[in-house]
C-alpha cells in the first residue's frame, strides 16, 4: 500500500501543485464518544472516496476522524502506537508486518482486485510479462504491492529477477519512461496510466495475470478487536457502505471528496481526479459486481505460501491468524 500511495500521492501533486502535509485529520462524526482514528496514509486522494463519502452521508454509527500519515510515516507506525486504531493496507504487508512481530488483523477487503501492471511506452515490442527479458525496469524500490506484485508476476511468467534489469527510480516513473531512461514500469492500474494519458505520453499497459496476492484491506489490531468489536463492526459496516456508495453514484463520490482534497474546483485537477475514480471504482468489486468486503481465507493462504516461496516471508503466516470475516 505504501507504493501505491505514494505513486498516487504524485498525480495529485502533479495535478494539483502542493506539498503532503506530515498529517492531515477530516471531519469527525459527531459525538460525544472518543473516534476511533483511520489511517489513510500519505496524502488525501479520491482513491479514499469511499471514507469521505462514509462520513458525509453519515454511514458510520460509530465516531471516526480519518488521518492522513505524510510521506514519513511509516505504514503501520501511528496503528502500532495506538495513534490510529485502523488503517488500510495490502494483504502482503500485513503478512510481512505480523512476521516482524506487528499485531494485526484485516477485517474487511478494499480493492478485491490486485492493481499492480507494467506499463510501457506506446511504440514498445513488449508485450506481456515474458517479454520482458533482457529489458530494464523502473520501479519505486523494493518494497510495498509493487516490489510484491512484480517479483510473483516474473515468477508466473517463468522468470526470476536475474533475468531483467531492475532500476529503483522512486517515483518518478512517469519521466523514467518518457525519456527511455528504462524499458518499462511498474505501477497502478488506477495510477500511472492515468498520469502518462494526462501528460499526453503513449503508453501500453501490460497485465501482470491472476498472481496469488491479496491486495489492500481494512486492517486493525487483535487487541483493539478483541476490546472493541461493536466499533469494528461499524468501521467495516460504514466502510463497505462507503465503497458500495462510489459504485452506485461516482458524481456524488467526487464531491465528497471535495471536502478532503485540495484543488478540486480546478477543471484540469478535476478531470484528473476523476479519472482516478472510474479506474479506482471497480477494484472494490467483486467478480459479479457486488461490494461486500468478504474476504477468502484460501486466498490469503495461497499468498502466504506464495511469499514464502518467493523468500518475502521466512515462515507461513495462516490465514486464521491474519484475516477474519466476523466483523462484517
Amino acid at each position: 500500500m505504501r507504493t501505491r500511495l505514494a505513486a498516487l500521492a504524485v498525480i495529485l501533486l502533479t495535478l494539483v501543485g502542493c506539498s503532503p502535509a506530515a498529517s492531515s485529520s477530516a471531519p469527525t462524526t459527531s459525538a460525544s464518544a472518543e473516534a476511533a482514528v483511520i489511517g489513510l496514509t500519505y496524502i488525501p486522494n479520491v482513491q479514499f472516496s469511499p471514507f469521505y463519502v462514509g462520513v458525509a452521508q453519515k454511514l458510520y454509527s460509530t465516531p471516526v476522524t480519518l488521518r492522513h500519515h505524510g510521506t514519513s510515516e511509516g505504514l503501520f507506525t501511528a496503528i502500532t502506537t495506538g495513534a490510529e486504531q485502523f488503517v488500510v493496507a495490502g494483504g502482503d504487508e500485513v503478512l510481512q508486518a505480523r512476521e516482524q512481530g506487528t499485531d494485526l488483523v484485516a477485517v474487511a477487503s478494499y480493492y478485491r482486485q490486485y492493481p499492480v501492471r507494467i506499463i510501457v511506452p506506446g511504440d514498445s515490442t513488449i508485450t506481456s510479462v515474458a517479454g520482458l527479458k533482457g529489458h530494464t525496469i523502473g520501479i519505486p524500490g523494493k518494497y510495498g504491492e509493487s516490489w510484491f506484485g512484480f517479483l510473483l508476476a516474473l515468477k508466473e511468467a517463468g522468470l526470476t529477477v536475474n533475468d531483467v534489469t531492475v532500476q529503483e527510480i522512486g517515483y518518478t516513473q512517469q519521466a523514467a519512461l518518457a525519456t527511455k531512461k528504462v524499458d518499462a514500469i511498474v505501477g497502478f492500474v488506477n495510477s500511472e496510466p492515468i498520469q502518462l494519458q494526462a501528460a499526453g505520453i503513449a503508453a501500453k499497459v501490460i497485465d501482470i495475470g491472476a498472481v496469488p496476492l491479496v491486495s489492500i484491506c481494512l486492517v486493525t489490531t487483535h487487541a483493539y478487536a478483541t476490546a472493541h468489536p461493536d466499533v469494528v463492526k461499524a468501521v467495516v459496516k460504514g466502510t463497505v457502505a462507503g465503497m458500495q456508495a462510489v459504485v452506485a453514484n461516482q458524481d456524488a463520490a467526487f464531491q465528497a471528496s471535495t471536502t478532503y482534497v485540495p484543488g478540486l474546483s480546478d477543471a484540469a485537477t478535476a478531470k484528473g481526479a476523476k479519472a482516478v475514480l472510474a479506474a479506482t471504482a471497480p477494484l472494490f468489486q467483486n467478480t459479479d459486481g457486488t461490494v461486500t468486503g468478504t474476504m477468502d481465507a484460501t486466498a490469503w493462504d495461497a499468498m502466504s505460501a506464495a511469499m514464502l516461496s518467493a523468500g518475502l516471508l521466512k515462515a507461513a503466516q495462516p490465514s486464521s491468524d491474519a484475516m477474519t470475516n466476523a466483523y462484517l
